[in-house]
């Protein structure tokens, strides 16, 4: 099933934003028809364009062929679950200035980890209150908004062996370029934007997400973990109970 519906030409009486909705394509992956019609209403309503499929296969295909900035994925699916489609809408490098946030009734802290390993940028939880969903999806489209329009001509981040190009979202150790999701690629950018200075998990999901903390949330954690992985530990430093910084 694919559905596409063209964004409106006005914005809802409830929208409060100075972005234009309408320039935001956004797929919703859900195997629930009444998901998918209650997120299709409350985005289009609000000037988005949305499309749709029903399935993680589906999604795949359609994400290829669409390259939405956004994706609104289900983890709990038959056949191919969300956490396995993300991985393969990750490996499309087309689909690296895509953000994926997942939707899931499920609250254990496992299937969030499991979800943000797999490349996610986001979590959002079951039941969904349509204002909540449109301040978080309005806060990541705006910062992909802002990373978009930045200057090409900025200069290349060095530290030594790691360098970071803060035009093309591209990070290299001794010239080898680092696989990084975009979220992925936006916090260590933060941090390297002041190395020595120590960011506080509620200023990173400030600055990188565009909304307050979740208490519960552990998305800095996992980015983080997933970072050090990529980059080295020698570069990334925690200071417990604070907060994290990059270290050269």
């Amino acid at each position: 099933m694919v559905i596409t519906r063209s964004a409106l030409p006005y914005a809802s009486s409830g929208t409060i934003s100075t972005m234009s909705e309408s320039m935001f394509k956004i797929l919703i992956v859900d195997d629930e028809p009444d998901i998918l019609e209650f997120l299709d209403y409350n985005l289009s309503r609000n000037g988005f364009t949305t499309i749709q499929a029903s399935n993680g296969r589906e999604a795949v295909k359609l994400a290829s062929a669409e390259l939405p900035d956004l994706i609104l994925l289900d983890i709990m699916m038959p056949g191919m679950d969300g956490v396995e489609t993300c991985y393969e809408l990750r490996k499309n490098q087309k689909l690296n200035g895509t953000i994926i946030a997942f939707l899931t009734a499920r609250s254990e802290e496992y299937s969030e980890i499991a979800g943000l390993e797999a490349g996610a940028d986001d979590y959002i939880q079951k039941p969904i209150r349509p204002r909540l969903l449109l301040t978080r999806v309005k806060a990541l489209l705006r910062r992909k908004e802002s990373s978009d329009g930045q200057s090409s001509d900025q200069t290349i981040l060095d530290f030594g062996t790691l360098k970071i190009d803060t035009s093309s979202y591209q990070a290299t150790i001794n010239d080898e370029v680092i696989p990084l999701a975009k979220k992925e690629f936006e916090v260590l950018m933060l941090l390297a934007s002041q190395p020595g200075k120590v960011f506080t998990r509620e200023e990173m999901f400030q600055k990188v997400w565009g909304y307050s903390v979740p208490i519960i949330s552990r998305t800095i954690d996992v980015h983080i973990s997933k970072l050090r992985e990529k980059v080295g530990e020698r570069y990334i430093k925690t200071l417990k109970g604070i907060g994290y910084k990059l270290e050269v």
